[in-house]
């Protein structure tokens, strides 16, 4: 008789403890405190003024994921790149300035005393002018205040160029004239 009260307190024990984990009853929702992604954007124009696209760019583990969008691009190959100043003046965009490089090193990834921080893998339209892609820029943050942060005093801004970038020469590849910009600011 005891075992068969041990057997029957130990079930009405562990069903009753099913229920206090939820198990029978409606699912509850349970507040977390994760700290929500840095996050910035750009609007991207071309040298007449025209917007072309946007750029989204999210803080993650392993970098920034920079998400692109673009329309009536020319076809082939381009160099893309984050530029150290925050200005988009056209119709040449050299108010953006050279590329991002706090750290002071030359261009390209095939360049043993590279790559710029602001440097990109180059972009290629489909036939219809779109771009629609997403890659990670990593050892750059949208954290204020860190010499590798894209967010400093005086901003930041994605340049596309009219040609490709041939990832060794110094100070910007080879990649032509600046054809589009956009200004990234802080999505807050």
């Amino acid at each position: 008789m005891w075992k068969k009260l041990i057997a029957l307190s130990s079930m009405t024990f562990l069903l009753s403890g099913c229920g206090l984990f939820g198990m029978f009853e409606e699912e509850q929702q349970i507040p977390v405190a994760a700290p929500e992604a840095l996050k910035a954007s750009a609007n991207i124009m071309d040298t007449e003024g025209n917007e072309i696209g946007h750029m989204e760019l999210t803080e993650g583990t392993d970098g920034i994921l920079i998400s692109l969008g673009l329309t009536k691009l020319s076809e082939g190959e381009h160099g893309i790149h984050i530029h150290e100043v925050g200005k988009c003046e056209k119709p040449t965009f050299e108010s953006a300035g050279a590329h991002f490089n706090p750290l002071e090193k030359q261009h390209g990834f095939d360049n043993p005393k590279g790559p710029h921080l602001g440097d990109l893998p180059n972009i290629e339209p489909e036939e219809d002018g779109t771009v629609q892609l997403e890659f990670v820029a990593k050892n750059i943050t949208l954290e204020p205040g860190m010499e590798n942060s894209v967010l400093d005093g005086d901003g930041s801004a994605i340049i596309i160029h009219e040609g490709p970038d041939d990832y060794k020469t110094d100070p910007a590849g080879n990649s032509g004239a600046r054809i589009a910009c956009g200004v990234i600011t802080s999505a807050k």
